[in-house]
């Protein structure tokens, strides 16, 4: 049975792990000097909820189409398409230090939404998935 040399090998392993883990230290782009870059935080429905109920003024951001939102929403959400919300935001969200809250259908499209959102400048974004996971009360219409 031949030996191998395990040494040379784990050296290299080490060497590629230590490389890769200095590279993500250094992940902190766009942030200014000694600051943390905005991410984007996940939320259950529970945690959304009672965010809104102690913090009025967060923003509740319904990234479906105009379709989903009319036949069934969360009271209050403010409907922004996630296809046009680049376009859209400016307008309707002016303020890039309030608290949003996004959410969709089952969290696919307020994933990209809320990672656009961090792109465009905007510091407090929360991804709370899916309506389909929202056990409070909706609403239909406009």
């Amino acid at each position: 049975m031949k030996k191998r040399n395990i040494t040379s090998l784990t050296i290299t392993v080490l060497l590629i792990l230590a490389l890769a883990l200095a590279l993500s230290a250094c992940a902190t782009a766009d942030a200014p000097s000694g600051e943390e870059a905005p991410v984007v935080v996940n939320l259950t429905a529970e945690e959304g909820k009672v965010m809104m109920e102690e913090d009025p003024t967060i923003i509740l951001v319904d990234v479906r189409t105009q379709e989903e939102y009319i036949e069934e929403h969360i009271p209050g959400a403010l409907l922004v398409p996630v296809d046009e919300l680049e376009s859209l935001a400016p307008e309707l969200m002016p303020d890039k230090e309030a608290t949003y809250i996004i959410y969709c259908r089952s969290g696919n499209r307020s994933a990209t939404a809320a990672l656009m959102l961090i792109d465009l400048g905007y510091q407090n974004v929360y991804d709370m998935g899916g309506i389909i996971d929202w056990p409070y009360e909706t609403e239909s219409g406009l």
